[in-house]
């Protein structure tokens, strides 16, 4: 097993230390100042340090969480990934008991802080890191520490992310399919990146201990069944599980099988690699007057299927800093001017498939007094979208089914929705 951490600290933003627990014996609280003093000697470049700073043997891993530090400490070869994430489910799991995970929230609750902090780690490896789950036996209030508790059963079974005896009048499961389109074209029209990345994120509102099976139009398990679809086959890369389903069973028959949270999760992430045009193409004319003015003529072409339909188109078209306020003309939606972004931000509330809108704009240039020759830095068109009822990839859930011992009805509702992600267009 991958080397587990020595200890725990939480600080705050000056690099004092307002708790630590130590799970073994290996690591002294001097490790806590040793940390911070090595930050600090990047501070000019405290982003380019990452979550790992590595001194005299020891591995420190930390995140920052508004004005507080968490961190976990090694002097073994530890796996950083795990430890990072099981930091991240730390602060979740505070914000769960306190609202809003700050340096004052901690020292309001110390003895709760201890409570969760033995029960999700043991011997320096992750236990329980569900909120729900700790919440039946560890109490916000402290007198109720002291009444001694049965364990829930989610702590005693194999299955620690849902609670037994669960019920609900109307038995239901909901499926959002979401995909991000990552886009990049340079300045002469050319497309360098083109990513897909998308997940899977269910609510459930399932009575008792259901098991659930979803099947997709992958296309391993479409040639593992000899299937001739008539439907679009996709090849799905870098997936990634939600804790409750059978990788074993996944495995062996590309079955996607689990017994589901109970509420809102991710079940799944994905990532297509394979080249897709832009969704909404734009393109931007300018032409610049000497120490007057500027004139820009953008055009925006959707390039999808008719009977799709964008909704809340946001571009944004960067302008010049000492730029006025611009005088306007759109062919659809509105223009307004942010000059605290130094950009003109067009909004259309709906984009059909298949068309092409325009904007004129023309603005003032008041400080420009003779053309400098230090290149600017040229912001890029971005570009936000959301396009309801279709995905990209093609990906289809093929059928989602719910069995549970007393055999009650479940109603699926599944949804596809694709949006912009790092979706930008350089200027010539």
């Amino acid at each position: 097993m991958a080397g587990a951490a020595s200890a725990l600290f939480i600080l705050d933003i000056k690099g004092r230390c307002l708790i630590s627990r130590h799970y073994r014996d290996d690591i002294s609280s001097v490790e806590a100042e040793r940390f911070f003093t090595k930050l600090l000697e990047n501070e000019e470049d405290i982003e380019a340090q990452g979550p790992v700073v590595f001194d005299n043997g020891v591995s420190h891993i930390f995140i920052r969480h508004n004005n507080v530090y968490l961190m976990a400490v090694s002097r073994q070869n530890c796996n950083v990934a795990s430890l990072i994430a099981f930091l991240h489910k730390l602060a979740d799991v505070f914000e769960y008991y306190f609202e809003e995970l700050v340096e004052e929230s901690l020292r309001d609750n110390f003895v709760v802080v201890y409570e969760l902090l033995d029960e999700m780690m043991d011997f320096g490896y992750p236990q329980y890191t569900e909120a729900t789950i700790l919440s039946e036996f560890i109490k916000t209030d402290a007198y109720r520490l002291e009444v001694t508790q049965r364990p829930p059963m989610a702590v005693t079974n194999a299955v620690s992310w849902r609670n037994a005896g669960i019920y609900y009048k109307k038995n239901e499961v909901f499926l959002d399919v979401i995909e991000s389109v990552n886009i990049l074209v340079n300045s002469n029209r050319q497309l360098i990146r083109s990513e897909v990345g998308g997940a899977l994120k269910m609510r459930t509102c399932l009575s008792g201990m259901p098991e659930c099976k979803l099947g997709l139009n992958d296309r391993v398990l479409m040639d593992a069944q000899d299937r001739s679809s008539k439907g679009k086959c996709i090849d799905l890369e870098d997936i990634r599980f939600h804790q409750c389903v059978r990788l074993a069973r996944y495995e062996k028959d590309r079955t996607i099988s689990f017994i589901p949270p109970d509420g809102s999760f991710d079940l799944m992430t994905y990532r297509i690699s394979t080249q897709v045009k832009p969704l909404i193409w734009v393109e931007a004319q300018i032409e610049k007057h000497a120490r007057s003015r500027i004139e820009m003529l953008v055009k925006a072409r959707s390039q999808y299927r008719e009977r799709s339909n964008a909704t809340n188109v946001q571009i944004s078209i960067p302008v010049p800093s000492d730029a006025t306020k611009p005088i306007v003309r759109t062919t659809m939606g509105a223009a307004s001017y942010a000059p605290e972004h130094d950009s003109l931000i067009w909004r259309i509330r709906s984009f059909p498939g298949d068309k092409e809108y325009m904007l004129g704009a023309e603005f003032r240039l008041p400080s420009v007094a003779y053309e400098d020759p230090t290149p600017n830095k040229k912001t890029p068109i971005r570009v936000k979208f959301e396009i309801p009822y279709f995905t990209v990839s093609g990906i289809q859930v093929r059928h989602l089914k719910v069995i549970e011992k007393s055999a009650y009805q479940t109603l699926p509702w599944v949804r596809y929705i694709t949006m912009a992600g790092e979706y930008e267009i350089r200027l010539q």
